[in-house]
């Protein structure tokens, strides 16, 4: 019997590979990034091409780094960045276009428009969504509209559409000789064409957008007994493993932290934050401001729904600091900076580079550095931009409880920015609850591998996932609440100072 399970993790600036043992724990992994691809003001992408090629390397790099060989593998899952749109040609596989990244804001005016007549509402009753720069769908109009050929290759069936799931299970079942077009509920979910209540496409949402049926995959489970396909003998995992599940990455990460009650919620924090509670199958829809989404669906069970935070820029306003503004080395030099100063000098750093997402939704919101005095230094700077990190989740949190009555005591959190202890207190300190990292703080590949081995029977039950899960650390809060909502009240100020800045 194969002792493990593979799971490969596309995200935003990078892609994993992960091996996991029955325990849950890490045999091995590799990374590799990707290039930013920033065209314009606003655009963000990324190339399809490469992104395959970096799966390739990692999952090839794990294999061969420990020894292993594809029947030491009981199944592969596949978690990935949600959004981000690709188009390619199914007869050469080649990408029309770059993939366009769910950061990206250059369909602000057709975002505007829907959300200006019935068509917005229509979309918020039946996808769950508002009509936001964020989601698929788009993104998918706009390759139509704006790549010469993209149109009349998908009227006649050549042009297939996915999110980057999608795109890596189609090369690695075969590609142009065969290859899977499928794509599961979560990430269907996330493109303003899929009705929530019957988990289908729905004509008047392609309708909307003008997206032809042909060019979109067939929706899944999560986690599929039957397999999405098999991983090809001369493919980079050399031989044939069951491809038995497909998560968005936040819902992975949900999997992966066994937040599998209702009620029960985690953060995750990487490019951006993702707070996220199991609402069971109940499906709740917001008022205040978050996504109505589908958390999961195992096999033939009904999918459990969950309501959503998205914000978009957190980790990656660290990645500003570094690569833009050039005041830190690293993301850990973010934390040694920040620990300079006892607080922020009175200086608030707003990171809306792609507008606000939840709870205010505004693509006309831009990042923003305010209450700035020759008193401030760098090290201001930092602790602003790990505070902004925890107030947007705040934020949030805030709307969450107010939409589903559900007051956290404890936040659970995951990701790569849980590495900086003083950005973990600061969130205890603004929220005013405890925060828990698990000693797996990368549970969105974790997520990814639970489900791909409950569907191929390595783990029999999800109630045996809760048995791996253990803590690493926990944060408890020291602010008083005088200090808490004093500066809660000047992050809402800083944030009024960011709206209104692009006319849409």
């Amino acid at each position: 019997m194969a002792d493990y399970v593979a799971a490969v993790d596309q995200g935003t600036t990078s892609t994993r590979c992960m091996i996991f043992d029955h325990g849950g724990n890490e045999i091995a992994r590799h990374q590799l990034e990707h290039q930013q691809i920033m065209p314009r003001p606003g655009w963000v992408e990324h190339n399809p091409v490469e992104i395959w090629e970096r799966t390739s390397a990692v999952l090839q790099t794990v294999m061969n780094g420990k020894g292993l060989c594809a029947p030491d593998l009981a199944a592969l899952g596949i978690t990935n960045q949600r959004e981000t749109t690709v188009v390619w040609n199914k007869r050469t596989g080649r990408p029309f276009y770059n993939a366009i990244v769910w950061q990206d804001t250059r369909t602000d005016k057709i975002a505007a428009a829907l959300d200006k007549d019935e068509r917005g509402e229509l979309i918020r009753s039946k996808a769950g969504l508002p009509p936001a720069t964020y989601f698929s769908g788009g993104k998918i109009q706009w390759i139509l509209e704006n790549v010469p050929g993209v149109r009349e290759a998908a009227e006649r069936g050549d042009a297939l559409f996915g999110t980057t799931d999608s795109w890596l299970l189609w090369n690695l079942t075969g590609g142009v000789d065969g290859g899977v077009h499928v794509t599961d509920v979560t990430n269907a979910s996330r493109t303003m064409l899929m009705d929530l209540e019957t988990l289908a496409w729905d004509d008047e949402l392609l309708e909307i957008f003008g997206v032809p049926r042909q060019m979109l995959p067939e929706i899944r489970p999560s986690s599929d007994p039957g397999f999405y396909g098999r991983t090809l003998a001369h493919g980079p995992l050399g031989g044939e493993v069951p491809l038995s599940a497909a998560l968005g990455d936040q819902q992975a990460a949900m999997v992966g932290q066994v937040c599998l009650a209702a009620g029960e919620a985690k953060n995750t924090y990487g490019t951006g934050n993702f707070l996220l509670l199991n609402t069971g199958e109940e499906l709740v829809r917001s008022k205040n401001g978050l996504l109505t989404t589908v958390c999961y669906q195992f096999g033939d069970a009904k999918p459990v729904y969950a309501l959503e935070g998205s914000i978009a820029v957190t980790g990656s306003a660290v990645q500003w600091l570094r690569d833009q503004l050039g005041i830190i080395q690293g993301a850990s030099h973010s934390e040694s900076l920040a620990r300079q100063v006892p607080d922020n000098g009175g200086c608030y750093f707003v990171p809306a580079f792609s507008g606000l997402f939840a709870p205010y939704w505004r693509s006309d919101a831009r990042g923003a550095i305010v209450g700035l005095s020759r008193y401030n230094t760098n090290a201001h700077i930092a602790r602003a931009t790990l505070e902004a990190i925890c107030y947007q989740s705040r934020d949030v949190a805030d709307a969450m409880e107010k939409d589903s009555g559900v007051t956290l005591e404890v936040l659970k959190v995951d990701g790569g920015v849980t590495a900086n202890d003083l950005c973990m207190q600061i969130q205890a300190d603004v929220l005013g609850v405890s925060v828990s990292r698990p000693v797996v703080a990368e549970t969105t590949a974790l997520g990814a591998a639970y489900a791909a081995g409950l569907a191929v029977g390595f783990w029999e039950t999800p109630e045996e996932l809760r048995q791996n899960w253990n803590e690493s650390k926990r944060w408890e809060p020291s602010w008083t609440e005088e200090q808490r909502e004093d500066g809660y009240a000047g992050w809402r100020r800083a944030v009024e100072r960011t709206l209104d800045w692009v006319q849409v």
